[in-house]
């Protein structure tokens, strides 16, 4: 490979900073295609119906495009400002929102998607979102993971407290940042969790703070007594990739954007019952039969799993330069063999259409971002980090990729 000069680093403008809130569906964001409208769906599950009718509901609505976003909730893309009380209402027809706007502020509950009726997941994450209303006023970010299976799986995925399986096999509450947590029975779980957020927001921790987040607030602060780390956490396991699972197919999601007619499609061809959703942006399927899709990510080894890359221009304002196209370019470059290390390890990429990063919150091996119709280069870091490298053209990108 013939390698190209890269021009030296150079001081940037100021970032851009984020917005200090994800869009709700009462609350929805304005973005380049219209209103983004979020939807939470409970335990992270839809029936096939609640699926069928949100897909009918983004194709009369909205753009036809359905976003899963890397806290396993729903976008609804291009929702006019006249028709958004209609959505909210067929929402609730369906089941996925509720009609109290101000629940819609409380913090969000990640959960483990491999749960079991009966079992600790689903029975503290129920009991704990009974209880949300309890908790003191949170940074609008601040979110919960019910981790409690087998083995942690959600170690890479945001939150801020964490009800998960220790190393002793019992549950234990760590706070985000934190090496170990406190051992918990599952009686008392969700008491240990609401005291964890409780002490968060009693010591300063807010949208106003600079600690909007837990693992900001230990750098600064030591918890009580009673809520001390005693116990590590289990070793992690890994997240259901596309194949099977046991509780179905697993169908990945390339950028987690999904056309509500491809959807629609799988689930009548599968005759599946249910969907799970997941923060490595991927379905699963319960019940129903194999059927192989070309929208879809099917094979485990697939490149695009380890690509994020936010809808960029013209779909958000923010952006500069697309990024899905130049995400599949890369793909391509990386199954043909020109972009993949002599370790053949997969390398995490993400692209971003502007500085802020909204595809990612965790450092990526490569970060690419907009700026002014070009790309800056950021290793192993996020988007808001300093570059090794800026202004490339996406032909000079795929040239420095595989150089790296």
């Amino acid at each position: 490979m013939t390698h190209i000069a890269f021009p030296e680093a150079r001081p940037l403008v100021a970032r851009m900073p984020a917005k200090g809130w994800c869009p709700g569906a009462h609350r929805p964001m304005a973005s380049g295609d219209g209103l983004l409208m979020r939807i939470r769906p409970q335990l992270a599950r839809l029936t096939s119906e609640q699926a069928t009718g949100l897909c009918e509901l983004a194709q009369r609505m909205g753009s036809g495009l359905i976003d899963l976003t890397n806290r396993a909730n729903l976008q609804l893309r291009g929702v006019r400002a006249c028709d958004h009380e209609a959505v909210i209402d067929a929402l609730c027809r369906l089941g996925l929102l509720d009609p109290d706007a101000t629940r819609e502020r409380w913090p969000a509950i990640l959960v483990a998607p491999c749960w079991q009726a009966g079992d600790d997941i689903e029975r503290i994450a129920t009991e704990l979102a009974a209880r949300l209303g309890e908790l003191p006023v949170l940074p609008p970010k601040f979110g919960f993971a019910v981790d409690a299976g087998p083995a942690p799986v959600l170690g890479a995925a945001s939150a801020d407290v964490r009800i998960e399986r220790g190393i002793s096999g019992g549950l234990i509450v760590r706070a985000d940042g934190a090496l170990a947590g406190r051992p918990v029975t599952r009686a008392d779980a969700v008491n240990a969790a609401l005291a964890m957020a409780t002490w968060f927001a009693a010591t300063g921790g807010s949208a106003e703070s600079a600690s909007t987040r837990m693992k900001q607030h230990l750098a600064t602060h030591t918890p009580p007594h009673h809520l001390r780390p005693l116990e590590q956490p289990a070793a992690s396991a890994v997240l259901p990739t596309p194949g099977m699972s046991k509780l179905g197919r697993v169908y990945g999601i390339a950028f987690g954007q999904i056309e509500a007619t491809a959807l629609v499609r799988l689930l009548q061809d599968t005759g599946a019952t249910a969907m799970r959703l997941t923060p490595n942006r991927a379905l699963i399927l319960e019940g129903g039969a194999c059927r192989e899709s070309s929208d879809f990510l099917t094979q485990a080894d697939d490149p695009l799993l380890h690509i994020d890359a936010c809808p960029g221009a013209p779909s958000c304002a923010s952006a500069t330069v697309t990024t899905r196209d130049v995400a599949r370019d890369i793909a391509r470059d990386i199954t043909q063999g020109i972009a993949r290390k002599a370790t053949d390890t997969p390398r995490t990429l993400h692209i971003s259409g502007c500085p802020k990063g909204c595809a990612r919150a965790q450092p990526a091996d490569i970060t690419l971002v907009g700026r002014y119709g070009r790309f800056d280069v950021v290793r192993n870091g996020n988007a808001s980090d300093t570059p090794s490298h800026t202004s490339l053209s996406p032909h000079a990108l795929r040239s420095l990729i595989g150089a790296l």
